[in-house]
């Protein structure tokens, strides 16, 4: 974890965003470039506090336990440290967003990061005037919010025939805990 307040080093992380921002506008279908080019996605120069999350490989080890058969456990690790991180921040009123149009290059560059280490989040953290009901990118119908039944399968890929309702699953879980903890 990186704790970022320099402005030098906020201008070029700002720089870098609006390059590939600059950059990605190319693969916008025409009718949305100007939807895209006119949100707010991010607040580096504005937030207290940037916070690049890193991952290094090499920590520990060549043999850690869970990454022998999928070696991106580590990163899968360091998105739900993200993930603790953004709920703890909402939990104090503390608004969290994700950058996520930048060049890893830039920030290893910016941040002085040694090769092997892998730029995983860059975030901004600050003081918010409100937390929105919906995520802004819903709210402006850049995509819809996909609803739990489009994304949850029973059993196997793609199955939704004799899915258990919600309450179902619910006391399956439930049951199941119940005995795992007697």
């Amino acid at each position: 974890f990186i704790l970022i307040r320099d402005s030098q080093t906020k201008t070029k992380v700002k720089k870098s965003f609006e390059e590939e921002k600059n950059r990605s506008v190319n693969q916008v279908d025409d009718s949305k470039k100007e939807k895209y080019t006119s949100l707010k996605l991010e607040g580096i120069l504005e937030s207290d506090v940037n916070i690049c999350i890193t991952y290094d490989p090499t920590r520990f080890g060549p043999f850690v336990i869970g990454r022998s058969s999928i070696p991106e456990t580590g990163i899968y690790s360091v998105c739900c440290a993200v993930q603790n991180l953004w709920l703890a921040a909402r939990s104090e009123e503390i608004g969290v967003g994700w950058v996520s149009i930048l060049s890893n290059d830039t920030l290893k560059q910016a941040l002085e990061l040694p090769d092997h280490i892998i730029p995983i989040a860059y975030l901004c953290l600050g003081h918010v005037e409100e937390f929105a009901e919906k995520p802004d990118l819903e709210a402006v119908k850049w995509l819809p919010r996909l609803e739990l039944k489009d994304v949850v399968y029973f059993e196997r890929w793609g199955q939704t025939q004799n899915m258990p309702n919600w309450s179902q699953i619910h006391e399956l879980i439930r049951a199941n805990l119940d005995y795992a903890f007697k």
